[in-house]
């Protein structure tokens, strides 16, 4: 999945940055990018599987970083598999 991103919203965008577990496989890692992209308001999302980190850049206008782990989540098939929590 890929978003086109105004170089503008870009340029306003905030980051947070989340410890994803249960990521076990390129496969999982791609469903949790696929997850956190999906929501409105989310313009990239960097998933880095060895160390369970997913850096978000978001408008904050249109999404808060506290649905973040809830999408995170919602990426597994059984909806506990993965689990995230802010760090930055």
């Amino acid at each position: 999945m890929e978003k086109n991103v105004d170089p503008a919203a870009l340029a306003q965008a905030q980051t947070t940055l989340l410890l994803v577990q249960g990521m076990g496989c390129p496969v999982c890692a791609m469903r949790v990018y696929d997850s956190l992209l999906r929501l409105e308001g989310v313009l990239t999302v960097e998933v880095a599987l060895a160390p369970g980190l997913a850096r978000v850049r978001y408008d904050p206008t249109q999404v808060s970083p506290d649905v973040f782990p809830a999408a995170v989540a919602a990426a597994s098939d059984d909806a506990h598999h993965y689990s995230a929590r802010i760090l930055a």
